[in-house]
């Protein structure tokens, strides 16, 4: 009597396709974020490099950030059209070349031209990643993958600082710059070639190409208020982020007294237990509602933020607050990415993913002025209230945004 091949072999065969598929796009989105933090630890030497001011350097982030923002949604357009590896090569060997060239340069605005292209090449990482995976994965292993995804990128920032001091050290901020870059071509590379196998094209229907009325549809989707209501979420859930990343540690000095050096453990605490969270985010999803999940972490971090704006903390209350907060925001993280997929039609997702992160940008140009301006104006409390109020919000928009958009 024969036996038919045991379904488990089968299982086992999509998990190790779907492992590949989340290693090749987590490796793009661990260069992705690299490349956003090059430059920031190597900052006072290139201004003194090019003797310029720390206003005209910073001239080179905001470039790279307004031409993330522009590139995104139209990156979505053609990863979806194309297919998603060879927008990813495409911007994987721009963003390499475009570092590379800035370590090269001796003209100034000829560098801020470079980091302009390496905004424009970082666009493409979350729209062709989250149509890659969103694709290509089982839905039964994607809020796995969304977390690995996720964290992934969260490593490429944490290494970014250190790496480029060490390099800086060794072979000066211009080698730094080229070495970098070496990772991101050779990826760039590997996906070219190698990667045909792990993330084939799936072409659209050539009739539906290209034409007037996929342009119409495209906007009719991007406008719908599901969608809009998603984005929304995005740039609440970035003003989140940013306020605690970035203003947190001055604020618990500024707040209650706090020695920097306790703030500082504050936020460390913060940032580890969110990569923490991240990867165990992934594993509810599927058997808990990600609605019900985003909702239960806004909820937590809204709470402790609001204990931290208007109560008298010390420093270990602040790390279990701030460690809490980081926690439940990293969890939700994997839940938010399937709310989106949920609502976004088939063949959509890379648009749908450029468009909604773009409310990331978004609150990257208003956020600082928020909260510098509540520094400024002596009210540091004000920034875990603001982080607390953008949290709240962001569940109405996750209780108004489940309804899935029809396709076509």
């Amino acid at each position: 009597m024969t036996e038919s091949r045991p379904p488990l072999d089968a299982a086992a065969d999509g998990r190790a396709a779907d492992m590949r598929v989340v290693m090749a796009v987590s490796a793009a989105h661990f260069v992705s974020h690299y490349y956003i933090l090059a430059l920031p630890p190597v900052f006072e030497m290139v201004r003194a490099s090019f003797a310029v001011s720390y206003t005209e350097l910073g001239l080179a982030l905001v470039v790279f950030n307004v031409a993330c923002a522009a590139g995104q949604t139209p990156a979505g357009v053609l990863a979806d059209r194309i297919g998603a590896r060879r927008v990813l090569v495409a911007g994987l060997a721009l963003g390499g070349l475009a570092l590379a060239g800035a370590g090269l340069v001796s003209s100034f605005w000829l560098f801020v031209v470079l980091f302009g292209l390496g905004g424009l090449a970082n666009a493409v990482y979350h729209p062709a990643d989250y149509a890659a995976l969103s694709e290509r994965i089982a839905p039964e292993r994607i809020g796995r993958a969304y977390s690995i995804h996720t964290f992934a990128g969260m490593m490429g920032g944490a290494v970014a600082p250190p790496l480029m001091l060490f390099l800086d050290s060794q072979i000066g901020w211009r080698g730094a710059f080229v070495a970098s870059a070496l990772p991101g071509l050779a990826l760039a590379a590997w996906l070219a070639l190698a990667g045909r196998s792990i993330l084939p094209v799936t072409p659209r229907p050539t009739a539906a190409r290209g034409t007037a009325a996929e342009a119409s549809g495209s906007v009719r989707l991007l406008t719908s208020p599901v969608i809009l209501l998603n984005f929304v979420f995005f740039a609440l859930f970035a003003v989140f982020q940013l306020g605690l990343q970035t203003y947190s540690a001055v604020a618990l000095v500024a707040a209650h007294g706090l020695p920097l050096a306790a703030a500082s453990l504050a936020l460390t605490a913060y940032l580890l237990a969110s990569a923490i969270g991240v990867l165990l985010g992934g594993l509810p999803v599927g058997r808990i509602s990600p609605a019900g999940l985003t909702i239960a972490g806004m909820l937590v971090v809204a709470a402790c933020t609001v204990a931290l704006g208007i109560g008298t903390v010390g420093t270990v209350a602040a790390v279990l607050l701030l460690g809490l907060a980081g926690l439940a925001g990293g969890m939700t993280m994997p839940a938010r990415d399937m709310i989106v997929r949920a609502v976004t039609p088939p063949g959509a997702f890379g648009k749908v993913f450029g468009f909604v992160t773009t409310g990331f940008n978004l609150a990257g140009v208003l956020g600082p002025l928020l909260f510098g301006l509540l520094m400024d104006h002596g009210r540091p409390g004000g920034v875990f209230l603001v982080v607390a109020g953008a949290c709240l919000l962001s569940i109405l928009t996750v209780l108004g945004g489940r309804k899935p958009v029809a396709a076509g």
